[in-house]
């Protein structure tokens, strides 16, 4: 199984000297194309066996701190972002022939950030956030759904509620990869590395 990738080149001209400037353009291009869920990113984390853990999360805000993303803090990658806040995250845009990789550090986003996602979710998202305590060995589908019957009673007629569990990460960027496929395997990659208050950009060999 194998594809060439023929869409184009990536120059160093061609770059924005912010990468989450850069980002926005690739992103944006993602949503022109519509493809699907272009904020599916996979975000990796230390394990607390000394493992990497990977799984899909959805970015759902970014700005020049970092990027965001929502979870229960029961959640197993919660625990391991509060005992190694190390993490990185991919994003992969196949039809664009196009990938990002961002490295840095995790961190709580305020409640009141959270409380502001949060009152924006419909309200089957809000009141399954109270129902899943996320990553936990459940019995059957039946005892989920017997609590969502539940919590669907007790926050009937009224706002749903944060939960005191649930709430988001930003993810602080060290460093920030732009890789663009390219014909014969010779892809671009472009590392931008924070240094103090600067990025510094280098092309990296395919």
């Amino acid at each position: 199984m194998r594809e060439e990738y023929l869409s184009g080149e990536l120059r160093r001209a061609d770059l924005s000297g912010d990468p989450i400037v850069q980002f926005e353009r690739w992103f944006s291009k993602a949503r022109d194309l519509e493809l699907d869920e272009p904020n599916a990113m996979i975000l990796s984390t230390i394990g607390l066996d000394g493992c990497p853990a990977s799984r899909a999360v959805l970015l759902k805000f970014l700005d020049e701190r970092g990027f965001v993303f929502y979870t229960n803090y029961g959640s197993a990658k919660a625990k391991e972002l509060q005992a190694n806040p190390a993490a990185a995250l991919l994003f992969l845009w196949l039809p664009m022939e196009r990938q990002v990789r961002v490295t840095g550090t995790a961190e709580k986003v305020s409640t009141a950030e959270s409380l502001k996602y949060f009152t924006s979710r419909p309200r089957e998202s809000q009141i399954g956030a109270w129902v899943s305590d996320q990553s936990k060995i459940i019995d059957s589908r039946a005892l989920l759904m017997n609590k969502l019957e539940g919590l669907k009673r007790r926050f009937a007629g009224g706002e749903v509620p944060l939960p005191s569990f649930w709430g988001g990460y930003r993810l602080k960027p060290s460093r920030i990869e732009f890789w663009q496929g390219g014909k014969g395997r010779l892809h671009d990659r472009f590392l931008y590395t924070r240094e103090e208050d600067d990025w510094i950009i280098n092309r990296l060999a395919p």
